[in-house]
């Protein structure tokens, strides 16, 4: 199992404008095979602060993910919506609760 954690960032006048395209995002990319989890969260403190949090049965649909049509359009859109900074982490991890 793949876990990706991490934030963009966007301008916080922009993000009323962005949550159409974060929410077409979410939706197709939790539709996608593979796919265990997928959430954005805005920060309590910062507003243009987003928390990702993705989770996937493994590479292959990770890497299909990569190549889908709504991933295209959702960076095609970052320059619009002023996301510039962006720190996601990899993760692999075997699904089993910490001990």
């Amino acid at each position: 199992m793949l876990l990706i954690i991490g934030t963009i960032w966007l301008p916080p006048d922009r993000l009323e404008r962005a949550k159409p395209a974060m929410q077409r995002m979410i939706s197709a990319s939790r539709a996608e095979p593979g796919c265990l989890g997928y959430s954005y969260a805005q920060d309590v403190l910062d507003a243009g602060l987003i928390h990702v949090s993705e989770v996937w049965s493994d590479r292959a649909a990770l890497e299909a993910h990569f190549k889908s049509v709504h991933i295209a359009e959702w960076r095609a859109s970052w320059a619009e919506l002023g996301i510039g900074d962006r720190k996601l982490t990899l993760f692999e991890t075997d699904g089993g609760a910490p001990t």
